[in-house]
């Protein structure tokens, strides 16, 4: 009986040291409760929520009113191609099948921001007179987005770098083998765009072996008003 009495009260102490220890817990967990979201009801209201601001074409911040958001980048030696992107729409890239070895160009109509039409020119092994073709056909206010891919200028002759400049690039008169380019430019502009990157294709100074580092660019061209 006195073994039968000690069990019993052995079992109901470790009965009550186990409910102590759960009502402590659930005592525990409600205070941390409170106390977070007390702390969450006195934050800020701009510290609630910390995702940063998504702009067009990932652009770092947003274009003004009366402005087109672009981004550029040329090709990765010969292995990526460019991309082209405007008003959160890509216009040309590798993925989008539509871009090739040479110059890629891309025509945009300067009051809508619409896509008129893509094309890539091979300036290794192609022939440059239909480039000067599309060149000599583009239409007064239309923005012209270009981008190198490979080899942009071995076949680019003196008309076509001429065209090219009549459309603001300060950089084409120089373009060489195998150097990158990306250029945003319009036609009918009356000053130099201030869109444009080139790097010399030199073995000192390449990323790649026979090519040099990629180059980006993003900005807010102008929206044509008249």
């Amino acid at each position: 009986m006195f073994r039968a009495g000690g069990m019993l009260k052995l079992a109901a102490l470790i009965l009550a040291f186990l409910l102590a220890v759960f009502l402590a817990f659930q005592l525990l967990e409600i205070n941390v409760e409170f106390k977070l979201a007390s702390l969450v009801r006195s934050l800020p209201a701009n510290e609630e929520h910390t995702k940063p601001a998504v702009h067009k074409c990932g652009l770092s911040k947003a274009c003004p009113p009366g402005h087109f958001a672009f981004k550029l980048a040329s090709g990765a030696a010969n292995v990526v191609g460019p991309r082209m992107c405007l008003e959160d729409k890509l216009i040309m890239s590798g993925v989008k099948n539509n871009v090739g070895r040479g110059i890629n160009i891309a025509l945009i109509n300067g009051k809508t921001g619409e896509p008129l039409k893509t094309a890539f020119y091979d300036m290794w092994a192609g022939d440059v007179e239909p480039f000067i073709k599309f060149l000599k056909e583009i239409e007064d206010g239309s923005i012209i987005m270009m981008a190198s891919f490979d080899d942009p200028a071995t076949k680019l002759n003196d008309e076509a770098r001429k065209l090219i400049t009549d459309l603001g690039s300060s950089a084409v008169g120089n373009l060489g083998f195998r150097d990158n380019w990306i250029f945003l430019g319009g036609k009918g502009i009356k000053t130099k765009s201030p869109f444009e990157q080139h790097i010399k294709n030199s073995a000192a100074t390449n990323k790649y072996e026979g090519w040099p580092e990629v180059l980006e660019m993003e900005g807010c061209v102008p929206q044509r008003q008249d």
